[in-house]
């Protein structure tokens, strides 16, 4: 089944309501109105000057089999803040202003894409945090491309955080980690081009790992998308 990429009216109501009765604090300055202010925007359009893609003549950094791997800014600063804070602080309107510049940079790189998928969190940890991040981004990526969303995938097993390892054990800790979510009918998926949504890229291990799975059920190529990347 792939879901309409649309908001319903009662998301937005529920979210005015929200603003009204808790207002936002912006990540960046800690200035209140908005999850993240006009001032500290412009920390999410850091490489808008790096060329899109890999520069012919140069190595490759995109992990196989992912055919690229765009992402937004370094992880740093203002956007390290503000993606702990949708991560942990269970800031979920940040999902919003991150989401539009996840959407810009991919189209700025005039790529295209069938569908958009996200890197899902392990369902115990969703339920723990209430919700999963790369979910939430990849929605409104989906809606500001007007692309079809589709939660391609799950976690077969739990793994270690990431962040803990080492970046020679990441690609092991992930192997295997995700399969086709059971209630996808795999004929969403053969034949299309997937762009794969995650907050943070360290190695890509990730995002290959899942990749992988999406290759396995028939997908024709999967890109990588990130808010930041962690170098």
């Amino acid at each position: 089944m792939i879901r309409d990429c649309s908001r319903p009216a009662w998301r937005r109501a529920g979210g005015w309501l929200l603003d009204l009765a808790l207002p936002a604090a912006c990540s960046g300055c800690g200035r209140e109105g908005a999850a993240l202010c006009n001032a500290c925007l412009p920390a999410l359009a850091a490489r808008s000057s790096v060329p899109r893609g890999i520069p012919l003549g140069l190595p490759s950094d995109v992990p196989e089999p992912l055919l690229q791997l765009e992402w937004c800014a370094p992880f740093s600063g203002t956007v390290r803040r503000a993606l702990h804070d949708l991560k942990y602080a269970g800031e979920r309107r940040l999902a919003e202003p991150l989401g539009r510049a996840v959407a810009e940079r991919w189209r700025a790189t005039a790529a295209g894409g069938d569908l958009v998928a996200h890197v899902p969190v392990h369902v115990a940890r969703a339920r723990d945090r209430g919700y999963d991040q790369a979910e939430a981004l990849a929605i409104v990526v989906a809606r500001t491309l007007r692309l079809p969303r589709v939660a391609a995938l799950e976690r077969a097993r739990s793994t270690v955080a990431q962040f803990e390892l080492g970046r020679d054990r990441r690609a092991a800790n992930v192997a295997g980690a995700f399969r086709l979510a059971g209630r996808i009918d795999r004929r969403a998926i053969e034949g299309r081009w997937i762009v794969l949504v995650d907050d943070v890229v360290t190695t890509g291990a990730t995002l290959a790992a899942c990749a992988e799975a999406l290759f396995a059920a028939g997908a024709l190529g999967v890109s990588g998308l990130a808010v930041a990347r962690e170098r």
